[in-house]
């Protein structure tokens, strides 16, 4: 794992966070309802953030787990990495996080994410993290302002009061793929849970926003996939406390 194993993951400012997420993430935007904000520091300086916060769509994603109360799941919104990191940092980043998570709160029963097929990639890192791949679906979430170019969530649409105007927009090509990691292993996923190799032949395959081939994914997928087990065993490397709003979701 190499220096990845010096990394220190500890709570951060949501300011720093987000100004962190603008310059590094590849939508140049931060997620409003992110409250619980994760540095990833190695050499005292700040390379990497998970924002993480209430589900989006909370009513239409509590369903996925059986049983699930209104708090007791949480959404990764942001992830962004600069190119300082060395190999495996991300998943590694992931699996602290997690386990400060279930540490501080342990009524966070389990996480979803997304992975944005259509300008970024197919989850990867997600895979080598231990999430289960729950949905790959043609991009209708994501469509491009005719005005600016700018991609605009159809949730951010809704809150912009522009959903008529929103509908008659062309989407980005590509698929939407949804991830979930269950903190509490006895908990059950309601929808099936589908093999990666759907991501194939769903032709979802992306990596830092280009389209790749099959062999080319599965070759990348077997480098990092097989570094999951160490990751998800990872000891925390900070006694940092997790964000107090954390119970408040």
């Amino acid at each position: 794992m190499g220096r990845a194993k010096e990394i220190i993951v500890k709570v951060i400012p949501a300011k720093i966070a987000n100004e962190f997420v603008k310059q590094n993430h590849y939508s140049g935007k931060v997620v409003p309802n992110s409250t619980l904000h994760f540095g990833c520091f190695l050499d005292e300086k700040l390379h990497g953030v998970m924002s993480y916060g209430p589900s989006i769509n909370k009513k239409g994603t509590i369903n996925l787990v059986e049983n699930t109360g209104w708090n007791e799941f949480i959404e990764l919104n942001r992830m962004a990495f600069d190119e300082y990191l060395p190999k495996y940092s991300e998943s590694r980043c992931i699996a602290i996080s997690i386990k400060l998570i279930k540490k501080n709160a342990p009524h966070i029963k389990w996480i979803i994410s997304f992975a944005d097929g259509t300008q970024c990639g197919d989850g990867t890192i997600y895979r080598a993290s231990g999430f289960n791949l729950v949905g790959v679906v043609d991009n209708t979430a994501l469509r491009i302002n005719p005005k600016n170019g700018e991609a605009i969530h159809v949730i951010q649409a809704h809150h912009l009061k522009i959903s008529n105007e929103f509908r008659k927009w062309k989407p980005f090509e590509g698929k939407q793929l949804k991830y979930i990691y269950l903190i509490d292993k006895s908990c059950k996923i309601t929808v099936p849970i589908l093999p990666f190799s759907k991501i194939d032949e769903m032709g979802a395959g992306m990596y830092k926003g280009k389209k790749i081939t099959l062999q080319e994914r599965r070759a990348l997928s077997e480098v990092v996939e097989s570094n999951a087990d160490s990751q998800l065993e990872a000891e925390c490397v900070t006694t940092t406390p997790t964000s107090p709003l954390l119970k408040q979701m």
